[in-house]
């Protein structure tokens, strides 16, 4: 077999155990397709997922479902304005020994697993926020001056809720940046809800099963990095992240009115890795134009701002990137 016929069997086999992926977790998190979906993809592109929804919407119960699936060691912290920063890193203690002798020794916190729930991750001070930077970005944490690697795969599901704010500590730009994409949950259709509750008010709820291990998260992630990319989806990317940007040359009026910042590289990066991940959930051998299109919201929406005049106009960032999008469609089909 020749290289790239080695990639596409590689990739078909991959496509197959993500297909039975989903279906693990769509049997305990019901007709949330497009949230199950991103969710994986965060997984595929070795990043991380921030939640955005209404209590009772099934966040902790998919990331749960998330870890089974993917045989991943699952940890949940609950944020809460007293939590502190050796609260989810760990901490040194003075242990004394059988002989007499005393010595510190490093209690791991429940940052050292594969896969981290922080759920309500805005309840909890800055300095605590913060103590997750270094961890999503390196994947290691600093204790008491010594550097302790994560081993990997490591990855951030948090959640957050976008309605109720009192008491909350909005996250600092650099720690949502690292966030690649965010995952708005809605509520569920009619179908949905009904099928919900039939399948959670009995006696016996379904439970998902291991598809796949630790190790085989790690080797699809780095066979989705194989996947080839054309230039024109690559340079849609660029065109794309560039628009955004209010001091940029080619930036619209429209933007340069409304938006205060706008994504970085970092953006691009996500975007590069994500549209993969969504050609592989689709079965195809590499990125369209379309999944740049679809991986849009979820990518950008966090990673920028309006200033207060938009905000004052009611303008939302979902209209100017759904505007966007469409408008760099329609000049590639014109051109």
């Amino acid at each position: 077999m020749t290289d790239s016929a080695d990639l596409v069997a590689d990739i078909d086999a991959l496509q197959g155990r993500l297909a039975e992926a989903r279906g693990q977790v769509a049997r305990r998190f019901i007709g949330q397709e497009r949230v199950v979906d991103l969710s994986l993809a965060a997984l595929l592109s070795g990043g991380h997922g921030l939640l955005v929804g209404l209590p009772g919407l099934g966040k902790t119960r998919l990331v749960e479902t998330l870890g089974t699936v993917m045989g991943l060691a699952t940890n949940r912290v609950q944020f809460t304005p007293d939590l502190m920063p050796a609260d989810i890193l760990g901490s040194e203690v003075l242990e004394t020994g059988a002989d007499g002798s005393r010595a510190f020794k490093f209690i791991e916190g429940p940052i050292f697993c594969q896969l981290l729930m922080a759920d309500e991750i805005n309840r909890a001070s800055p300095r605590t926020q913060s103590a997750l930077l270094q961890a999503m970005q390196e994947r290691q944490v600093t204790v008491a001056g010594a550097n302790r690697t994560l081993e990997p795969p490591f990855h951030v599901l948090a959640t957050q809720n976008p309605i109720e704010q009192e008491g909350t500590y909005p996250l600092p730009e650099a720690q949502l940046d690292r966030f690649l994409v965010q995952i708005d949950v809605p509520y569920p259709d009619r179908t949905a809800e009904r099928d919900i509750l039939l399948a959670t008010t009995g006696v016996a709820e379904e439970a998902a099963t291991a598809v796949f291990t630790a190790p085989e998260l790690i080797a699809a992630q780095t066979l989705l990095r194989r996947m080839p990319v054309g230039e024109g989806v690559m340079d849609m990317i660029l065109d794309l992240v560039r628009a955004f940007r209010p001091d940029q040359p080619g930036a619209s009026e429209r933007v340069q009115d409304s938006v205060a910042w706008g994504p970085g590289p970092r953006a691009a990066q996500a975007l590069m890795l994500t549209v993969r991940a969504r050609a592989l959930l689709q079965g195809r051998l590499a990125p369209s134009a379309e999944d740049v299109a679809d991986m849009a919201q979820p990518v950008l929406i966090h990673r920028m701002a309006l200033n207060f005049a938009a905000r004052a106009r009611g303008d939302s960032l979902s209209r100017l990137i759904a505007d966007t999008v469409a408008g760099l469609d329609r000049g590639k089909a014109a051109a």
